[in-house]
């Protein structure tokens, strides 16, 4: 694939199913150094796996970024925002910013959320079950990982439903590729609607603290000193994005990969004990994040190339599940494999916080949905309306009769 270029990624077909690409990128060249570009991209599961856990590999900016660039990307409050995330974050920002979310997301503190996303499940179905036709994005795959977070956050009741409906998350602003101006006029207004609403309700957990995860937080930004109010805002609206956008997609993309495989569709609805080791599989068939970036923080050396600083390396996480020289038979989907773990998640010290809050979310959610709709049917598994973005794969709408 020598001809191969980032713009390749976004075309209807590949967006629509990408794996044919990768399958050629991995085939043919699985550490792919783009000159033009600067950036090598990779697509061997092993590859992958060493770059995610080489500390010579962070965030940075590429090294042609001129310092008036920088303060040009900068006065987007959505692009100044995500630079003030633990996702950009290096050590020992990183570690710092880090450390006061893990507790939150430890298997302890998951497990007291099973119960509510059982309970909000079963909600959920009971508003729309009568209806007998629906968008499941709209009526389930979106509201539930979204009710969760805000419950986790502490974000009140009555601020929910707006939430619930409003706007979701582009994912643009993560691609490898720029945005249009319009593009980044919306994100940029996102951004800033998000940064008031959270500034406002830390304000308020300030002067009146609750039993919640905004409360924790803004007392470690005002206790310890180890929030700025910049990042703290930032990390909130980070924590409230990514716990439920990659949940929604996760729960999208299992359903569509079920009814079009009606064997292990069978196979999962007559043996529900099969629910982890399912969602485990969906994960690596179709995962809701295809990709994620790294720039070299010194030279190193990735995949036997010698990286100046600042070369860009694209782990495509996706292509790595698909890996035959890992997983047997890796193009069918198997409710019952259990071989080595998908790199949906990513790895090393940016291995997602939320995991086991998502592998819960779907294993409860699609057991749930697949029990209480047994005649659930979806409309359009062969043209999906995928969402026009790279790094996050995931249906617009998921059209369903029941």
């Amino acid at each position: 694939m020598s001809d191969f270029s980032l713009e390749s990624f976004f075309t209807p077909e590949i967006i629509a199913d990408p794996y044919p690409m990768y399958a050629g990128l991995r085939e043919s060249n699985p550490a792919l150094y783009l000159e033009d570009s600067n950036m090598l991209i990779l697509s061997d599961y092993k590859l992958i796996q060493e770059a995610l856990r080489n500390k010579d590999l962070g965030h940075t900016d590429a090294p042609d970024v001129t310092p008036e660039q920088r303060e040009e990307m900068l006065s987007n409050p959505a692009i100044a925002g995500l630079r003030n995330t633990m996702l950009l974050m290096n050590p020992p920002d990183h570690t710092r910013v880090r450390s006061l979310f893990v507790k939150a997301f430890d298997a302890r503190s998951v497990k007291v959320m099973e119960e509510r996303i059982h309970a909000i499940a079963h909600e959920l179905i009971d508003q729309f079950v009568e209806r007998r036709e629906g968008d499941l994005v709209h009526l389930y795959n979106h509201p539930l990982p979204v009710i969760v977070i805000c419950d986790m956050l502490g974000i009140p009741e009555a601020d929910q439903a707006e939430f619930i409906s409003g706007t979701r998350i582009s994912g643009r602003l993560i691609d490898p590729t720029p945005m249009t101006s319009e593009e980044l006029q919306e994100a940029n207004s996102n951004a800033k609607q998000s940064a008031e609403y959270f500034a406002a309700l830390c304000e308020e957990r300030r002067t009146t603290p609750q039993d919640d995860l905004l409360t924790a937080l803004v007392q470690s930004e005002t206790e310890h000193g180890k929030l700025t109010r910049d990042e703290l805002t930032s990390n909130i609206s980070l924590l409230f994005a990514a716990g439920h956008e990659t949940t929604v997609n996760l729960l999208g993309n299992s359903l569509l990969a079920l009814f079009r495989n009606p064997d292990q569709l069978s196979l999962l609805k007559s043996s529900p004990e099969l629910a982890s080791m399912a969602v485990e599989e969906f994960l690596r068939y179709d995962s809701s994040v295809q990709l994620t970036a790294r720039g070299a923080l010194v030279e190193t050396e990735v995949a036997g190339y010698k990286l100046p600083a600042g070369t860009q390396v694209l782990a495509l996480l996706a292509a790595a599940n698909r890996d035959p020289n890992v997983f047997a038979n890796p193009d069918a989907l198997d409710v019952t494999r259990d071989e080595a773990r998908p790199l949906s998640f990513g790895g090393g010290i940016h291995l997602c916080l939320g995991a086991q809050l998502a592998r819960m979310e779907a294993r409860i959610g699609l057991s749930i949905l697949l029990e209480r709709l047994p005649n659930l049917q979806l409309t359009k598994i062969d043209s999906p309306d995928w969402k026009q973005t790279i790094t996050l794969r995931g249906q617009k709408s998921l059209p369903a009769t029941w």
